[in-house]
């Protein structure tokens, strides 16, 4: 005989269905503030890890990965690192660099050597993942870490959004410096000999890296204080993006916002406008639209079960909102992969990224 509960709403649902609406809602390691509500939801998943023995001089290009995150980490040597846009940094031992738009760069031992494509180059391939790139003239030798991982929750991309697009970490100089090396350490251990369930141990280890770059970023830079991560930090405001983000299904209004968080009406919308740069409903909408992109693109969800999720009143009033929102109807979402959607969202159907590989214009398709 099945069992079924009901939501808030009178709809039923299945125990597995009740199971995962609980975990959704209770999560026993959330933090309680808002900042680390948004760091704790930086969960990645990886395209592409690859430990590269490079001999002087060499020199490589990365391809363009829209929705991802590129990271380098420095075992041995040094190598600059080159950005289309002009950022220029040179990294040495200990250093961590992330690209964080994806964008397409150049990692050089010295200024005028060559750079071919990474994907022109012979590779070994350990894991579906998980590479080994040996290339270069015999000289000097660098040896490094790298990977292109993306982040799922849409927490998580405003949060990348709002990041510069080259951050380096250098060794020694960020909070925390003696922890980060340990992690540099045990990676470089890890990557020198691959063993049983070393792909997992350097992945979750890169996982680490990245999220720590970016709490070292935002603990020195001025522009982490601006914005949605500057509102993030303002307690009253904050505490309102809290309840959206826990609670994208409530009925919420600009004054029952206000009203949680001991405000008046107008002094809420037009602060909340104010930090965030937009106003308080259409965060709302924008948030719940994002929420529902995830869901249709990993979970299977239908259209009507995603409207009644996230409280609409009728799956059309629901498709026009994502429709304004995304830029698609969410059944295009739902009966196909689509390729522009995906890799401005970084999501795959599955949750899971094939290997790197060559894409027409010579970029990636992750």
């Amino acid at each position: 005989m099945a069992i079924y509960a009901q939501s808030s709403r009178g709809v039923d649902f299945e125990p597995s269905q009740v199971h995962t609406l609980l975990i959704e809602r209770f999560d026993p390691f959330a933090p309680a503030d808002p900042l680390g509500q948004a760091l704790h939801l930086l969960r990645m998943n990886g395209a592409f890890y690859c430990r590269s023995e490079l001999t002087a001089p060499w020199g490589l290009t990365m391809p363009p990965m829209p929705g991802y995150l590129w990271f380098h980490v420095v075992t041995s040597g040094s190598f600059r690192l080159e950005t289309t846009a002009g950022e220029d940094s040179l990294l040495q031992r200990g250093d961590l660099g992330l690209v964080t738009s994806g964008a397409g760069h150049r990692l050089l031992s010295d200024a005028g050597a060559s750079a071919p494509g990474i994907l022109e180059l012979e590779r070994e391939q350990v894991t579906e993942r998980y590479e080994i790139l040996r290339h270069g003239e015999g000289g000097a030798l660098t040896t490094l870490v790298c990977g292109a991982v993306r982040f799922d929750h849409p927490a998580a991309q405003n949060l990348v959004d709002m990041l510069p697009e080259v951050i380096h970490i250098a060794a020694g100089d960020s909070p925390g410096a003696d922890w980060m090396q340990g992690t540099l350490n045990m990676m470089a251990a890890e990557a020198r000999t691959l063993r049983p369930g070393g792909e997992a141990v350097i992945t979750r280890l890169a996982d680490i890296l990245v999220i720590q770059a970016i709490r070292s970023w935002m603990e020195t830079d001025p522009a982490a204080r601006t914005g949605w991560l500057g509102a993030l930090q303002d307690p009253q405001i904050g505490s309102a993006i809290a309840l959206v983000h826990q609670s994208p299904d409530r009925a919420w209004t600009v004054a029952s916002l206000a009203d949680a968080v001991a405000m008046s009406r107008s002094a809420f919308a037009a602060r909340f406008t104010g930090l965030v740069g937009e106003p308080a409903m259409a965060y709302v909408t924008r948030w719940r639209m994002h929420v529902a992109l995830n869901a249709l693109q990993d979970e299977g969800v239908t259209v009507a079960q995603l409207a009644d999720r996230l409280g609409y009143r009728s799956e059309a009033a629901f498709a026009r909102a994502f429709k304004r929102v995304i830029g698609t109807p969410p059944g295009a979402v739902k009966r196909r992969s689509n390729p522009a959607i995906s890799a401005e969202h970084g999501a795959a159907q599955d949750g899971a990224s094939p290997r790197i590989a060559a894409a027409p214009g010579g970029g990636a398709a992750p």
